[in-house]
C-alpha cells in the first residue's frame, strides 16, 4: 500500500505516509510543527498536551520518515509552522484529509487509525520485538499501576530499531502469490 501511496502527490498523502511510518495518531501528525522535530537526532517529540495520555512522546524517525519531512519542507508554505499545513494560512491539514487520500485510492473501507492496529499486529506476528517496546512505540499507557511505577524509561533505542524495521517492511511491494485452482462440485 505504501508503494502506491508514494505515487500520490500532495501534503495529505505525505501526512498519511508519515502517520503510517511513525504509528502516530492522526491528531499528532496534523498538529505536528517543525519545532518538535530534530532532524539531526532523527527525532520527533510530541508534547504532552497533544498526546492522548498527556505525556510527552519521543518518536524515532526512520530514514523514510525523514525523507517525507524533507519532501514537505521543500514545498511547504514558508509562513506555516505546521509540518503538514492545510489549505488555510496558519492552519494544519484537516483531520479528514488523509481519509480523503485513501478514498481516492480506493481504500475507503480502511481507517487511518487502522494502520496503528496493523503496526501492532505486524510487530506481534512478524517480529520478535518485546510487547512493551511495541506498546511504547504506540504511546499506550501501562494499565498495571505497579508495572507503571517501575517503568521509567522509554526504550527509545529499541523503538528506533523497531521503527526502522517497520519502515523496511512498508517499503517492500507485496509479491504476487501463487493462484490455486479450487475444484468445483
Amino acid at each position: 500500500m505504501l508503494v502506491a501511496l508514494r505515487e500520490q502527490e500532495g501534503i495529505a498523502a505525505r501526512a498519511l505516509e508519515f502517520t503510517i511510518l511513525t504509528a502516530a495518531r492522526t491528531g499528532e501528525t496534523i498538529g505536528a510543527i517543525w519545532g518538535e522535530v530534530t532532524l539531526s537526532a532523527k527525532l520527533w517529540t510530541v508534547p504532552a498536551d497533544r498526546m492522548k495520555a498527556r505525556k510527552e512522546h519521543r518518536i524515532p524517525l526512520s530514514a523514510r520518515a525523514l525523507a517525507v519531512l524533507e519532501e514537505v519542507r521543500s514545498v511547504r508554505a514558508s509562513e506555516s509552522k505546521f509540518i503538514f499545513p492545510g489549505g488555510k494560512v496558519g492552519r494544519p491539514l484537516s483531520n479528514m484529509a488523509m481519509t480523503e487520500v485513501m478514498r481516492r485510492m480506493g481504500w475507503g473501507d480502511i481507517t487511518v487509525h487502522g494502520f496503528r492496529s496493523t503496526f501492532r499486529d505486524w510487530a506481534a506476528e512478524r517480529t520478535s520485538f518485546p510487547s512493551e517496546v511495541v506498546e511504547m512505540a504506540l504511546a499506550h499507557t501501562v494499565s498495571d499501576k505497579v508495572e507503571a511505577a517501575y517503568r521509567r524509561g522509554d526504550l527509545f533505542e529499541k523503538r528506533r530499531r523497531l521503527m526502522d524495521v517497520w519502515a523496511g517492511f512498508c517499503a517492500k511491494p507485496v509479491a504476487a502469490g501463487a493462484v490455486v485452482a479450487l475444484r468445483t462440485g
